[in-house]
């Protein structure tokens, strides 16, 4: 009765933050049909208008639609961050599970390789790889996963070693299972709440880390609609049309904010906190 009762504050943080990201999801998946206009045709008569029947969030410098330009960035945001969260999640999986069941000297090299990227800044290492790489959004999905994998390989590394001392992980190795059985079979199900929870904060921070390499030009480049180089567009004529910069902006708090929800959610079902 008491763990329903503390759970239910839970449940309510992740139903919300289900219902926001199901509708940016869906304003995404339909921005075809909610574009009042192309996202790309230009209208210079109809440059920086306000919002208005025919464009609900106005123009921008070139006459585009704010609204069109902000649904379909949502694809791009919500692709990247997907993309690179399942990305991290693979390679990190991957390489904390091996070093959690192999042990000993790869153990060790796993270990001190996680500490060598997590001892850079996130932002900054990003920034590099995707200047390296040329600006698109591929190349920044590519930059966030080599930038986020270190969480999930410690955090599988950390559950590994510590179920590899359960009982059914001792039968299953005193009946011969081979490591790697033991490891996909036995270790890794217990690390699947706390990777799910990780995996809804790695989203909202990959989201927020395309816009912000967007925001500085290392991002899918233009005329692609982008929530960061939308935001970017709106700074230089934020008195003259604010409507330019509070647009992108409210659509990445709102995403983040709902993501955050649900990653706060799942946290307090499996009764454990995110590293974050």
């Amino acid at each position: 009765m008491r763990a329903a009762r503390r759970s239910a504050p839970g449940r309510r943080r992740a139903a919300c933050g289900l219902a926001l990201v199901a509708a940016i999801a869906a304003a995404a998946a339909l921005a075809p049909v909610l574009s009042p206009a192309p996202p790309l045709r230009q209208d210079l008569a109809a440059a920086l208008r306000g919002p208005s029947h025919e464009h609900p969030l106005g123009t921008d410098a070139l006459g585009r639609d704010v609204l069109a330009r902000l649904v379909h960035g949502a694809r791009l945001s919500l692709a990247v961050g997907a993309a690179a969260t399942a990305a991290a999640l693979a390679m990190g999986v991957v390489l904390g599970a091996t070093a959690g069941a192999a042990g000993g000297l790869l153990d060790e090299a796993i270990a001190r390789a996680t500490d060598v990227f997590l001892a850079f800044p996130g932002l900054l290492l990003a920034i590099a790889l995707a200047a390296v790489l040329g600006p698109s959004a591929r190349n920044v999905a590519i930059a966030l996963a080599v930038m986020g994998w270190p969480v999930y390989a410690r955090l599988v590394r950390a559950e590994v070693r510590g179920a590899a001392s359960r009982d059914d992980a001792r039968a299953a190795e005193a009946l011969g299972a081979s490591r790697v059985r033991i490891a996909v079979r036995h270790l890794l199900p217990k690390a699947l709440p706390a990777l799910a929870v990780q995996a809804a904060f790695g989203v909202s921070g990959a989201i927020v880390a395309e816009a912000s390499l967007s925001f500085l030009g290392l991002g899918a480049p233009p005329p692609t609609p982008s929530w960061g180089a939308m935001l970017a567009e709106g700074r230089a004529l934020l008195v003259v049309a604010p409507h330019l910069a509070v647009a992108p902006a409210a659509a990445i708090g709102i995403t983040v904010l709902g993501v955050q929800l649900l990653g706060d959610g799942l946290a307090a079902w499996a009764g454990r906190p995110a590293l974050r």
